[in-house]
């Protein structure tokens, strides 16, 4: 029996998993996301991350047939090389995180992979998405991001296919953390919603999204600090998701008139803890704007949960 590695890089969350032949969790481990430092200080906590996971199933890193990452940003997977990860700590330029990680681990063979791409890829092979022959994998969380299923096969474009979070849905609208403006992630993505929130709280507006991040011991605010917030009525809170679900609706929609798939996806951290109620949100925002609207394609909620995105990275280091 050989063993795999699987690590899910987040803006809040690292995690882990350690699979054997048949794709069964063995091990895992979950740590934050470094809030300071570059490149090399993910790495390094990655490396711990998995180190971790390996000695849950009983092993050293040293002792897997492979690892694989699901990293936001531009992904070169033949240079071993990550670029545009604007939601991790001063992660600036391109950094050789295949290699970093691959010294870290005892020179365990390291392959990266767009991290929604792959927990997409995850669902096909294992989830919600199984059987499916075209599918939009929607990942709301810290950014938003996309994966593209075609034919069958993931379609990874040059290296940054199914950058869904970076289509324009407001010409001239809200600054998005990529730099430029409109985009649905600037609405939508659960860092900028967390500085739009601080904004308008600053400016004299009542929430309690803060109170109960401080209650909870929590450095950002997370989906469960968000869940909490609309739970309890939060004027502020509903009014920014509100927003984000009509942003999502409106991206998602314009990316099935183009791609036309069967299935989409909800996924990510605020997906999965808002669930199927925003599920039919979602779907209901995306119907104003479906050109087929009378073959909308069928809204589903990822089935693999948090470990998806790590267990599809762990498919990245399988000979498939």
């Amino acid at each position: 029996m050989s063993l795999r590695g699987g690590i899910d890089l987040g803006g809040t969350k690292i995690q882990t998993v350690v699979v054997d032949d048949d794709n069964r969790v063995l091990g895992e481990a979950r740590h934050p996301t470094p809030l300071k430092g570059g490149p090399q200080d993910v790495a390094d906590a990655m490396a711990a991350a998995l180190r971790e996971a390996a000695k849950g199933a009983g092993a050293e890193a040293g002792d897997l047939a492979g690892v694989g990452v699901g990293s936001p940003g531009a992904i070169d997977a033949s240079a071993g090389s990550v670029g545009q990860a604007r939601n991790l700590p001063d992660w600036e330029g391109v950094f050789p995180l295949a290699h970093a990680l691959s010294d870290a681990l005892d020179g365990v063979t390291v392959k990266l992979g767009n991290d929604v791409s792959v927990a997409t890829d995850a669902e096909v092979v294992l989830g919600a998405g199984v059987g499916t022959r075209s599918l939009l994998g929607v990942f709301w969380g810290t950014g938003v991001g996309g994966g593209v299923v075609l034919g069958g096969r993931t379609w990874d474009g040059e290296g940054a296919a199914g950058e869904i979070g970076h289509m324009v849905v407001k010409q001239g609208g809200r600054k998005c953390p990529c730099g430029r403006h409109g985009c649905m992630e600037a609405y939508a993505g659960r860092g900028a919603m967390e500085a739009h929130a601080r904004k308008r709280h600053e400016d004299g507006e009542k929430t309690d999204l803060f109170h109960l991040m401080k209650k909870h011991d929590r450095p950002r605010l997370t989906s469960g600090i968000w869940s909490r917030a609309l739970d309890a009525g939060d004027k502020l809170a509903t009014e920014i998701v509100d927003e984000a679900v009509a942003a999502i609706g409106t991206g998602v929609a314009s990316a099935v008139n183009l791609l036309d798939v069967e299935v989409v996806l909800i996924g990510g951290g605020l997906g999965l803890r808002l669930g199927e109620e925003y599920r039919v949100r979602i779907l209901e925002a995306m119907m104003p704007h479906l050109f087929n609207d009378d073959r909308p394609p069928d809204v589903r909620l990822a089935a693999l949960g948090d470990l998806g995105g790590a267990i599809g990275a762990a498919l990245l280091a399988a000979d498939r």
